[in-house]
Formats: C-alpha cells, structure tokens, sequence
C-alpha cells in the first residue's frame, strides 16, 4: 500500500525538488518514512526557524522553491519569521507542516502541539494555506503551488496535513505531476513603446528591484547601452559587480539619492 506521505515525495520528486529542509518529530514520522528511498537530499537545522531561512537563501541561489517539513504546532510558529521574509522579498517556499486527526481539529481537546487555526496563523505570510481533508486534494493543491511559484509573483505556499490523512492509501491515485502553465511572457507592444520612450530620454536612471534577479548580464548591458545610472533595491543587490562605474550603490537609503531619482 502506497501512503499519502509517500505519494507525496513522489509528486515533490516529479515536480523537480531535489532538496528539503527540517526537522523529524513526533508528527513528521510519516513524512520522513516517505522520504526513504527517495532522490531527495534531506538537511536538518537545529530549529525550525532555520529551515526556513535555509529554504529560502536555496530558493533565491537556485531558482527553485525552497520546500520543508515542519511538525504542527511548535514547528509551525518557529518558521513563520522566515515565511515572512520570503513573503515579503516574493521567495518560493513550500511549508508541509501536519497537523492533528481530524476528528480533534479545532476542538481545543489538548493533543499534542495543538493550535486553534494553524491556517489563520500563517495566513499573512503566505499565498495561501491549505488543509488537505483526503488524498485525492493532494495533486491538484500541490499543481497549484508549483503553478504559482512559476507563472505569478512567488510566495510562500502552506500546505497542512492531518495525522490520519497522512496515513491513507493512495493506491489509486494518479501520481503523475500535472502540466503547469507557461510563464507570461513581456508584452511586445508594452516593450515597443518602452523603447521609444528611453530613447528620448536625456538623464535616464534605472532602478532594479528583486524581480530582476536573474537578469543580471541584461541589465548590465542595457546599463552600458544607455549609460545609464543604476540604481539597486536591497533584495537586488550584487546584480551589478561592485565596482562598476554605473552603480549608485546605497543610494536608495539617503536624501541624496532619492533627490537624484
């Protein structure tokens, strides 16, 4: 019998995670028999704080979603820091955390690591949190978070897990990734009339944001191109090397460049 825990690291598999970030616990047990015999890397912080900061500095060097297994309730309330940063610098984060049975939800009964709503405790920092009431929502919600983490501005995605569900069989479910669509592409007229307005330009400056992040030998040379001044948000620094002559660099935190912008 396959179980959800591992149907689960399969679909993670088939949607191209190599690597997850947490910390085994009681409530994880599940999830962490899934991850025997898997392609996927597993590294463990000391607190659950750090797997989310580790998940988040892998999101921004490779590019893809930094994912992590956290227990319910402690587990839960340790990374929400680190959901917040990723939330506010669009990160893609994936959080797969437990929670209790789901007879005992929201009951107040006292089981172990028990929170009122974990949903409403990470609704401010994340795109959305979702409970998973049987196996069969697994492929679409996860289809769903890749999707967002590819085709919209990123941000962390909670996905909750209750105990028993986690134990179910998924023995006739399909486990193949779905088809995630396209990123949008930059619209050609948008960029046509971009053009013709830099060209005119007499004094232009450019100030580059986080979204560029991966374009950094573009910006470079459309830079050089224009000889233009560049301009750098926190979340952007390093996309011009430090000694170029074009970067304006810290300017964005005084009078005196926000007067020169």
């Amino acid at each position: 019998m396959t179980r959800c825990a591992e149907a689960l690291v399969q679909l993670l598999e088939g949607y191209g995670v190599e690597t997850v970030f947490g910390i085994p616990g009681v409530h994880t047990v599940e999830l962490y028999r899934g991850l025997h015999g898997s392609r996927l890397q597993h590294i463990s912080p000391r607190h659950e704080q750090g797997a989310g900061f580790m998940a988040d500095g892998y999101a921004r060097a490779s590019g893809k979603p930094g994912v992590c297994f956290i227990i319910t309730g402690p587990g839960m309330t340790n990374i929400i820091t680190a959901m917040g940063q990723a939330y506010a610098d669009s990160v893609p984060m994936l959080v797969i955390s437990t929670c209790n049975r789901r007879e005992h939800l929201r009951l107040g009964h006292g089981h172990l690591h028990e929170l009122p709503d974990q949903r409403a405790l990470v609704a401010g920092v994340c795109a959305f949190s979702h409970t998973l009431q049987h196996p069969s929502q697994l492929p679409e919600v996860l289809a769903r978070a890749f999707a967002l983490f590819g085709c919209t501005r990123p941000r962390p995605v909670h996905i909750e897990i209750p105990l028993d569900v986690l134990e179910m069989s998924v023995d006739d479910l399909d486990l193949r990734p779905r088809s995630l669509p396209a990123a949008p592409a930059p619209a050609l007229e948008s960029i046509d009339a971009a053009v013709a307005l830099i060209s005119k330009a007499k004094r232009p400056l450019i100030l580059a944001g986080g979204g560029a992040h991966r374009a950094s030998e573009v910006l470079t040379a459309l830079a050089e191109r224009l000889q233009a001044p560049v301009a750098l948000t926190t979340n952007a620094r390093g996309l011009l090397c430090a000694e170029h002559p074009l970067l304006l660099d810290g300017v964005l935190s005084s009078a005196h460049g926000r007067e020169l912008i």
